[in-house]
């Protein structure tokens, strides 16, 4: 399919290979050894796709006077992005203290990661949980500030990226892709003296939320996670022709596949193809019903809206039936959790930023 990924390529090979931690030894042995597996098969797929290698390397960096949204009219206000949960602080913003950085993970353009990075000063505790917050498509680390805020009260270690073509890595409204950089993100958090490496969270939103996901599989570094909005089945959107919602959400992608395979329209011989093409295995070995289960037996909390077309409910069946039976086999049934919340669509609500909010402190704050 020629040119189709340059410019509007999309969510999945996010990542910059790394090492992952190890998993704790008393965990169920027959668990482990097979999430490890898949886990190899992804990480070995991704060193074919990794682009030169460079040294990680920090550049400090200014804050974002007028961050770039790649939406008309640009958002000006969230209802979720207040609502998380915050620590009864005076001056709050007073006491903050910001970081705004570039971490070099990769050649090229597009491997200079900026990071946006809240913490309460003169705290007391040496080290403290971090949580990473994943924005949205078409948003940027900016949007999430909000958040950030909140969890930062809480004596967390807060974290926002630009993804790839977003934020401070767009030049325009309408550049796109998909490339992400949590497991070399994942390298910097670890190497922090403030963070403990070992209490480190990750969520997001929708796009941010699907980021979450595959971080959480391919990396054990991240401890905890709880994607919004962004776990899916893409094979049983497929096989049960429930694509539509998210290929109009990306439409550019498939409308290019679509005229390369002489079609006369989209159908799912198409996104088939689509998908195989952007993330070998998205649509098989590397799907939901695989990837969700390997997470076992850290903290998985799902949060979707029960009636979300980019991410139907009867799609995630299989992800939770398998992961709630890998999550027992490692005596971990508590540490998975699905919340589809009823009347709710492809939307982030405020119950599902507390929801996430508890999750972290239940789980990172032990």
């Amino acid at each position: 399919m020629r040119n189709m990924f340059p410019a509007i390529c999309i969510f999945f090979f996010f990542f910059w290979l790394g090492h992952g931690a190890p998993e704790n030894t008393d965990h169920s042995k027959a668990v482990i050894n097979g999430a490890d597996k898949i886990r190899s098969q992804f990480l070995h797929l991704l060193r074919t796709r990794r682009s030169p290698q460079v040294p990680l390397t920090v550049e400090p960096a200014k804050p974002v006077q007028h961050p770039l949204f790649q939406q008309v009219p640009p958002p000006t206000f969230s209802e979720a992005m207040e609502s998380c949960p915050k620590a009864d602080i005076k001056n709050l913003k007073e006491r903050l203290k910001e970081e705004n950085l570039y971490l070099h993970t990769e050649a090229g353009e597009q491997g200079k990661l900026p990071v946006l990075i809240l913490s309460l000063k003169d705290s007391k505790l040496k080290r403290r949980p971090a949580v990473v917050f994943l924005h949205s498509t078409n948003k940027n680390k900016e949007w999430v500030r909000p958040l950030l805020e909140a969890y930062a009260s809480r004596e967390y270690i807060a974290i926002a990226v630009d993804s790839r073509y977003h934020g401070e890595r767009a030049h325009n409204l309408t550049t796109y892709q998909d490339a992400w950089d949590l497991i070399k993100l994942a390298d910097y958090l670890t190497q922090r003296k403030d963070i403990d490496p070992t209490r480190i969270g990750i969520t997001g939103e929708s796009l941010g939320g699907m980021h979450a996901w595959f971080a959480a599989f391919a990396d054990t570094r991240y401890a905890v996670a709880a994607p919004i909005i962004g776990v899916q089945g893409f094979r049983w959107a497929i096989e049960n022709d429930k694509w539509q919602a998210r290929v109009d959400s990306i439409k550019p992608v498939f409308e290019v596949a679509r005229i390369d395979l002489g079609k006369s329209a989209i159908d799912k011989v198409v996104v088939k193809k689509v998908w195989d093409r952007i993330a070998p295995g998205l649509a098989s070995k590397f799907d939901s019903p695989y990837s969700v289960p390997a997470i076992a037996p850290r903290p998985l909390l799902i949060l979707n809206g029960a009636d979300d077309p980019r991410c139907p409910l009867n799609g995630i069946k299989a992800p939770t039936k398998r992961a709630r039976k890998a999550y027992a086999k490692a005596q971990a049934s508590n540490k998975f959790k699905l919340i589809a919340q009823p009347g709710i669509g492809h939307e982030m609500t405020p119950l599902m930023v507390k929801e996430a909010s508890d999750w972290m402190d239940r789980f990172l704050k032990q």
